[in-house]
């Protein structure tokens, strides 16, 4: 395997297609629509921006050369491509989600039933984790990567629970928001944990683990198979760190912001006027 695929092989304008027919909905029916849960909740400009970027990072993640060569060739691509979809991708989502268009969708039963079952903490937490560790079991992985139709319902698989991980942190309806700050900063901390494992053993393999990458010709690149696994594993890594610190530190200063609001209103700053009464009376006093 010593050439690079074609334009379609690159790009996928398919994919592409989709992503521009989901911006151009999201524009229409949800910042431009005309309900009355439009109007009384209406998307701010970042909203709309965290929304997009999570698109357009969809596409880098799936659809640009950076997953063709992750999936031919190098592992560390791979590895900067699941980042970027399950790690990136959902936060950016689920931030420029109205909470309207979520209600909308629980308003089917079925869909209510096993979204509410799912992003349960607990239930959402452990069922990525434990899906994104077995997807990089060696004889998994391999077998993946040359059957394309179960590597697409994986990944689907993976995708969706990765949405699920990520909504009881941030979650766009306050009624469905289970988790305090302080509960939200222990959730991720357990995720930060829980993905150190598959991280570790691909850090510290001393071999080949996957057979389809250490059997390729990588025409463009300078490092040998075991080097570019090992890469891998520190790309992940390193990202998920400042994914997740990032994270930790969103939450931490909202939950800052919110108290020291709080006490302001509990305790307010006397006025000019109040101060003044206060010093004439302790004068005649």
């Amino acid at each position: 395997m010593s050439q690079i695929g074609g334009f379609f092989d690159l790009w996928n304008p398919v994919l592409l297609l989709i992503v521009v027919v989901i911006g151009y909905c999201y524009n229409r029916f949800v910042v431009k629509g005309n309900g009355s849960s439009t109007k009384s909740e209406p998307l701010s400009i970042t909203q709309q921006l965290s929304f997009y970027a999570g698109l357009f990072l969809f596409y880098v993640g799936q659809g640009s050369p950076i997953s063709y060569i992750g999936h031919h060739y190098l592992f560390s691509m791979h590895m900067l491509s699941q980042t970027i979809l399950y790690l990136i991708v959902p936060i950016l989502i689920w931030l420029g989600t109205p909470g309207w268009l979520v209600r909308v969708c629980m308003k089917n039963l079925v869909f209510r039933s096993l979204f509410s079952f799912f992003t349960r903490p607990l239930i959402a937490l452990f069922m990525f984790n434990m899906l994104f560790s077995i997807y990089h079991m060696p004889f998994i992985m391999d077998y993946l990567m040359v059957n394309d139709v179960w590597l697409l319902v994986y990944h689907s698989v993976l995708l969706i629970t990765a949405f699920f991980m990520w909504f009881p942190v941030f979650s766009p309806m306050p009624e469905l928001n289970g988790l305090n700050d302080l509960k939200k900063m222990a959730y991720i901390f357990g995720n930060g944990v829980l993905l150190t494992p598959a991280c570790a053993l691909i850090i510290f393999a001393d071999s080949i683990i996957y057979d389809m990458y250490g059997s390729v010709t990588v025409p463009f690149a300078h490092l040998s198979p075991l080097d570019d696994q090992q890469l891998g594993g520190v790309i992940m890594k390193v990202l998920q760190e400042i994914i997740y610190a990032s994270t930790l530190a969103y939450i931490f200063f909202r939950w800052y912001r919110r108290e020291r609001k709080d006490e302001d209103e509990l305790d307010p700053i006397p006025s000019q006027e109040s101060l003044t009464n206060q010093g004439g009376s302790w004068n005649r006093a």
